[in-house]
């Protein structure tokens, strides 16, 4: 790295801790930051204090809320017993723009990945426990990633939950609608092939 001023190289290292940016992006974000006009700069700042201080965790699911209980699990036209488990807040506003769900969430704020250290007590599976234990659920809908950790998070909650009385079902996976094969990627057609249905 280049030998900037003390300040920009710890804003530039500060910056670098964000997911997906190394020191060659927040170094290039500095450079934005000093070019561009101050009060814009102070307007970044001042929200991103607020967002800080304003937005929490949902005290019942772990979606983003400016409340103490967001909005979904406070409504009333919600079906509340379908629990539809998620990784991250990201994957809730993904599921709600399609429109095709209409239960309440658990947001696990994470995966497990044991390689990187993140085992069942750094994710929210005893608060989903609880849950389960004091609301009335008759499905519990996994929404994990189709990653290596989404894949082993789904199937250490599928046997999880094998003793509750309720109907565990994964999220279909596999080619997308208007795609041609000749263009889909080996594991997706693999996934496609294994998720198969029968024709009634």
């Amino acid at each position: 790295m280049p030998a900037y001023s003390d300040k920009v190289q710890k804003l530039i290292k500060e910056l670098a801790k964000f997911p997906g940016i190394g020191p060659r992006s927040a170094e290039r974000m500095v450079f934005f930051l000093l070019k561009t006009d101050e009060q814009w700069t102070k307007n970044v700042a001042e929200l991103l204090v607020d967002v800080k201080n304003s937005v929490f965790f949902c005290d019942v699911c772990n979606n983003l809320s400016e409340a103490e209980t967001c909005h979904i699990c406070r409504s009333d036209n919600r079906d509340h017993t379908t629990i539809c488990i998620v990784e991250e807040p990201k994957d809730v506003i993904a599921l709600e723009k399609s429109g095709g769900y209409n239960g309440i969430y658990h947001v696990l704020l994470g995966a497990l990945s044991p390689l990187n250290g993140v085992g069942p007590q750094e994710l929210k599976i005893a608060e989903l426990e609880r849950r389960l234990q004091n609301e009335h659920i008759s499905e519990v809908i996994i929404a994990t990633n189709v990653t290596t950790d989404g894949e082993t998070t789904a199937l250490y909650l599928q046997k999880l939950l094998k003793p509750y009385t309720v109907r565990i079902t994964r999220i279909a996976c596999g080619v997308p609608r208007g795609s041609s094969l000749e263009y889909i990627d080996q594991e997706t057609l693999a996934c496609a092939l294994a998720g198969r249905q029968e024709l009634l």
